[in-house]
């Protein structure tokens, strides 16, 4: 909880506080989280698949405080306006990432050659599609969560304040 306050600028976020019902939750989270943040996927990218599995998952808290996240790498508005919408990204090499999180989301990991080639040819590597996987259980673990227990959002993301859209 010291760690996550300080990241926050000493704000523990309701999210965190709710995981904290279940140590083994929080715990497992953090350590995903730490795990997948030293992966060799570059900071935005990670961003911008945490968007992706949190706006396919519905989680109107990951969307918020991860679009704060963004903003905070210097993310376009673009990028971050079409992560939002859950539509094709303005890079062409992040609108790979996000297709192939989709790919293994819809596939349950049995994604078609074509789709790992054209992830592989947009400049990432075979290591890259499984730090994927690892990056998708770690926010659907958050996402769930945050769901399940209702988790508020928080005021000081407020301004990013998002809802699903309508299927």
């Amino acid at each position: 909880m010291a760690a996550t306050a300080k990241k926050f600028g000493g704000h523990v976020p309701a999210a965190v506080a709710r995981m904290a019902t279940s140590p083994e939750l929080l715990n497992g989270f953090l350590k995903l989280n730490a795990i997948f943040e030293s992966t060799t996927l570059p900071a935005l990218d990670r961003e911008v698949l945490v968007m992706t599995v949190a706006a396919r998952n519905g989680c109107h808290l990951c969307v918020a405080m991860h679009t704060a996240s963004l903003l905070g790498l210097s993310a376009s508005p673009e990028l971050v306006a079409a992560l939002r919408a859950e539509s094709a990204l303005p890079s062409p090499r992040l609108e790979a990432l996000r297709v192939f999180v989709h790919a293994v989301m819809d596939t349950t990991g049995d994604v078609p050659p074509d789709a790992l080639t054209a992830f592989t040819r947009a400049g990432y590597t075979s290591r890259n599609a499984l730090e994927v996987v690892l990056g998708i259980g770690t926010y659907t673990l958050s996402t769930f969560a945050n769901r399940l227990t209702a988790a508020p959002l928080d005021e000081v993301f407020a301004d990013h304040t998002w809802h699903a859209t309508a299927v």
